[in-house]
């Protein structure tokens, strides 16, 4: 019987006829479960190739580069982190919960958005350029996309971005560094615990 690595890759193996679209979808699959799992430092091309069931040159020659895959398995599109700028809209009373629950949502969810952030995550610890994504990505697609009232309501726009800080130490610590107590509690029980913080640093009462 096929060991579980070598049943994914050949659940993952392109087949012979199939065309350039379908080859770089696998392609990119395997990136992105690669680079969740091993980061950017950790994931090889051989490996990625290994995974997809391709040949390593079939992946430089669609992609170029392991930076360039890269690049392309963290093109998340607009939308990625816009449910995180959504939750500020609602009562203030619940600010904290919606922020809090919005955000593990999208790193705990979906794994097409989830593995991407996850690879993003461990990539950025040790890569300049995954760093200045990662800054980016809560930039621009949460803090620069909520309303003009909030963003110039006095320090709200500082105590945002500490927030959205302290949930990604909270990501960290439950996804990469794996500490007991993040990773024992499921989502709702994190939030009853966190959501305070976020409400207090957001400077709305409950």
């Amino acid at each position: 019987m096929a060991s579980d690595s070598a049943a994914t890759a050949l659940a993952r193996r392109p087949a012979r006829s199939a065309g350039p679209a379908a080859t770089r979808a696998v392609i990119l699959d395997a990136a992105r479960a690669r680079f969740a799992t091993d980061g950017f430092a950790g994931s090889t091309i051989r490996k990625i190739a290994a995974d997809a069931g391709v040949d390593a040159s079939l992946v430089m020659q669609y992609f170029g580069s392991k930076d360039e895959l890269f690049a392309r398995v963290m093109d998340l599109g607009p939308n990625t982190m816009s449910r995180v700028a959504s939750a500020f809209e609602g009562p203030d009373e619940s600010l904290g919960e919606r922020v809090t629950r919005a955000f593990l949502e999208v790193w705990d969810g979906d794994p097409q958005v989830s593995e991407p952030l996850r690879a993003l995550l461990r990539a950025a610890i040790g890569n300049a350029q995954a760093t200045v994504h990662l800054r980016e990505l809560i930039q621009k697609r949460v803090i620069d996309d909520l309303s003009p009232r909030l963003r110039e309501s006095g320090d709200m726009t500082t105590r945002i971005e500490i927030a959205c800080s302290l949930l990604v130490g909270i990501i960290v610590g439950r996804q990469l560094v794996e500490i007991e107590a993040l990773t024992r509690l499921d989502r709702d029980e994190l939030v009853a615990y966190i959501a305070p913080s976020i409400q207090a640093i957001l400077g709305v009462r409950h």
